[in-house]
């Protein structure tokens, strides 16, 4: 089977004030264009149960917010956790400050407001985005003791999770950085993130502008084929009024599909149903690693 390599799999977009207001942006650049690279966290695909339609949707991993190309003073103050999410037509930036809720501290000479949550059409607000995903030949581990040989070698592991939510069929599927084990007791257990987990509940979409807006931060767990456990990134009180984004809710999905992949081998390629140099299509059962 084939499956991702992470750690050669990139999001990547540029940003040119030229060609678009720095609506994102919370500061006055120092340069007009700045072009970034992120690794991928996770991908998503959300598969339309009735249409067998698949929408796909990436991660970047995390960073701070800064000054690119400043003598000094790199770092914005206050500082904020900057992820990035996208489809192929979408985007999400999900930020964290020290507290939410500091609209009262914008750069009165910058177009962009700071905001937790920010989404939209990435071509209003990007002057590029696309995706770059490095496909490996992956073995499916099928018994506890293949997981575990599996762990004490060093050859990377993806974690794939599946399950149905409404009228979506969900599938995750991550890189797995931290992974836990006992030789003696027989058990593993997955503890890594973080992933992009959509909230498909009516309740959720009928608040949602657009699909991307169901999603938020989470790291998932399981240690068996027929559940998962997620901790969720929401506003958490801290005390006399304050709230911070932190990894407080949790969550069971029961039943899902769980299956660990270990990557043996790589191929330069896209990914079916990934976002691509120019959006690369494909059809629900190609959007399906199998």
């Amino acid at each position: 089977m084939k499956t991702i390599d992470f750690s050669r799999s990139y999001l990547r977009f540029r940003v040119d004030s030229l060609l678009h207001p720095p609506v994102t942006v919370t500061h006055v650049p120092p340069t007009t264009l700045n072009n970034v690279r992120i690794n991928l966290e996770c991908r998503v695909s959300l598969i339309e149960r009735r249409s067998e339609l698949s929408h796909t949707f990436v991660l970047g991993a995390s960073c701070k917010t800064e000054r690119v190309g400043a003598e000094r003073d790199c770092w914005l103050q206050p500082n904020a956790d900057f992820c990035l999410a996208a489809s192929d037509e979408e985007f999400l930036i999900l930020k964290s400050w020290a507290r939410n809720g500091l609209v009262d501290a914008k750069d009165p000479a910058a177009i962009g407001v700071p905001r937790e949550r920010q989404s939209g059409h990435w071509r209003d607000v990007f002057a590029d985005l696309s995706v770059h995903a490095r496909l490996g030949r992956g073995q499916a581990l099928a018994t506890l003791e293949a997981v575990i040989a599996s762990i004490q070698s060093d050859r990377p592991l993806v974690s794939r999770i599946e399950y149905e939510e409404g009228d979506y069929r969900v599938v995750i599927e991550q890189p797995v950085k931290t992974i836990n084990y006992s030789e003696r007791e027989g058990v593993y257990q997955t503890d890594t993130g973080p992933i992009l987990l959509p909230d498909l509940s009516a309740e959720r979409l009928e608040r949602c502008e657009r699909l991307i807006d169901c999603f938020d931060l989470a790291y998932s767990a399981f240690n068996s084929e027929g559940w998962a456990e997620f901790i969720i990134n929401v506003p958490t009180p801290a005390g006399h009024g304050v709230t911070v984004n932190h990894y407080s809710r949790p969550r069971r999905i029961e039943p899902t599909g769980n299956l660990l992949v270990e990557v043996c081998d790589e191929e330069r390629a896209h990914l079916p149903g990934m976002i691509g140099d120019r959006a690369i299509r494909a059809d629900a059962a190609e959007a399906r690693i199998s």
